[in-house]
């Protein structure tokens, strides 16, 4: 089976992530801290961007999340949000492709539940320059705090998600990042493994004073082939705000696959 040669050619074995129940890599899936390495691929897209509203962006978000024990009580989770991006008449008459910044965020995170059953996460976010045209970045290298808190019960999944990012080097024509990034998320997951979810995914501009806030409900199943566990989720979304002018705007899509390693 291709999969299970590409694990075992990366230094991987399927064995030790087979064993552990679907309904358990439901409930990590849920958890953007949970202590299991998983790779989705996120595919999302929006149209009516720009200011004649006929723009189009594709954009494709590979997402490894991978946790490091420190000791027995601690675990740094890195979670790195890599962009391939298409833009089709962004600013009109203009098409590009490539890859956007990448935002690499760290989380320390203790093993154990909080007495009242929550989970945390803390640490830095960076925002670097990686983009391979002006239009699909920021120009800019940013940092700044990021944290997650959550509690899973009787199948519920909620919690927030947030960081805030200020620009300090980079193209200084560029306009400076000062943005607060927003994900309070619910969902539920049933006995057969699908989970609903509902999130916001919303942006505030300090410089702009402008809102960006997607409005995303998501069905995923977590399935097998062979030993393989895997998920796939579809999703839609509806722009509540946008800056003005810019977009996007009305209704977007969602398709994510997500691969599931062994630590």
């Amino acid at each position: 089976m291709i999969t299970a040669s590409v694990l075992v050619a990366c230094g991987f074995s399927t064995g030790s992530i087979a064993d552990e129940s679907q309904a358990e890599i439901a409930k990590k899936l849920n958890n953007p801290i949970a202590a299991m390495i998983s790779v989705p691929f996120q595919f999302n897209y929006d149209e009516d961007l720009g200011p004649t509203k006929k723009g189009e962006r594709t954009l494709l978000n590979i997402q490894p999340v991978i946790p490091i024990g420190l000791n027995e009580d601690w675990n740094i989770i890195s979670r790195t949000i890599l962009p391939v991006i298409k833009l089709q008449d962004v600013p009109p008459g203009n098409d590009e492709d490539g890859i956007g910044d990448v935002t690499q965020s760290l989380f320390l995170s203790p093993k154990a539940l909080t007495s009242n059953g929550w989970t945390w996460g803390a640490g830095p976010a960076l925002l670097l320059r990686t983009a391979t045209d002006d239009l699909l970045g920021a120009e800019k290298w940013a940092a700044g705090p990021t944290a997650v808190a959550l509690k899973q019960l009787d199948g519920w999944t909620y919690g927030a998600l947030v960081n805030h990012l200020w620009s300090y080097a980079g193209n200084g024509d560029a306009t400076e990042v000062d943005a607060t990034f927003l994900q309070p998320f619910i969902g539920y997951t049933t006995s057969t493994f699908t989970s609903f979810f509902l999130n916001t995914e919303s942006t505030y501009d300090w410089v702009g004073n402008d809102w960006s806030v997607p409005i995303n409900f998501m069905v995923s199943q977590v399935f097998k082939i062979g030993k393989q566990p895997m998920s796939l989720q579809l999703g839609a979304r509806y722009w509540a705000d946008t800056p003005e002018g810019a977009g996007p705007e009305g209704w977007g899509g969602r398709l994510t696959y997500t691969l599931v390693l062994p630590k």
